[in-house]
């Protein structure tokens, strides 16, 4: 059995007068892949964001490895070596890609002080970070920026991984570079949770998953287990693997 990573405990969160997350149980076992799924407006982002500190939970717990991170800021949960892509990726389009990885690789004041092994894998995995070095990042397609989005997250080792939708937008050849680079990831240890509309992104890649409706977990399980029942599917999220 893997050590749990992330706990997310009867998790409620309110935004504003509304309220999104109603007792949220999550939990995210070391070294492994775990997908989050759900329609739209289950609350998947809200689940992300409250993890990160984003939004506050009002209710609940959030705690990683032994810590309980629930009240902490966002940049103290950075801090903690977990790293977060978001839906809308995050890019600083005025910076050059350059900028905005030497942003990320928080042991590094200039570029050529980036590890240079490791760059070396991101620019196999994501040629267009290579490409477009010297460029606005803004002028990127979507494509590229959100590969530049996760290149930036992996720029330095992280214990966790946190991604919102990677493969939203990207053409199919750029979404099997990015199940090899979670894949990668993951065999190196890191851990990784992660939003995904793509069941078939989902299906290649998760160790276990959990399914969100309404607010709340409303399965969990192995995401071998989920792919291989169709009328599980269906009754969670209304279609077939």
């Amino acid at each position: 059995m893997n050590e749990v990573l992330l706990k997310l405990e009867g998790v409620h969160t309110h935004i504003g007068a509304y309220h999104i997350l109603h007792g949220v149980d999550l939990v995210v076992p070391s070294g492994q892949l775990t997908m989050l799924l759900g329609r739209n407006g289950a609350g998947k982002t809200t689940t992300l964001r409250t993890i990160m500190g984003l939004w506050h939970a009002s209710q609940g717990s959030v705690c990683f490895g032994s810590r309980d991170i629930t009240a902490l800021i966002t940049p103290e949960i950075a801090a903690l070596n977990i790293a977060y892509v978001p839906e809308n990726m995050g890019i600083f389009a005025d910076l050059t890609v350059k900028e905005n990885m030497l942003l990320a690789a928080r042991a590094a004041k200039r570029a050529n002080q980036i590890d240079e092994a490791r760059l070396q894998w991101i620019f196999s995995l994501f040629p267009a970070v290579e490409k477009f070095w010297n460029h606005p990042a803004g002028k990127l397609s979507g494509g590229q920026k959100q590969m530049l989005a996760v290149a930036r997250a992996i720029v330095e080792p992280r214990e966790l991984l946190i991604v919102d939708e990677p493969s939203k937008g990207l053409a199919p050849a750029i979404i099997n570079n990015m199940i090899d680079a979670f894949a990668q990831l993951k065999a190196g240890g890191t851990t990784i949770l992660l939003v995904e509309q793509n069941i078939n992104f989902a299906k290649r890649l998760g160790d276990s998953v959990a399914v969100m409706d309404n607010g709340m977990v409303v399965h969990s399980g192995s995401m071998k287990a989920l792919a291989e029942d169709e009328e599980l599917q269906h009754s969670l999220l209304g279609l077939a693997i």
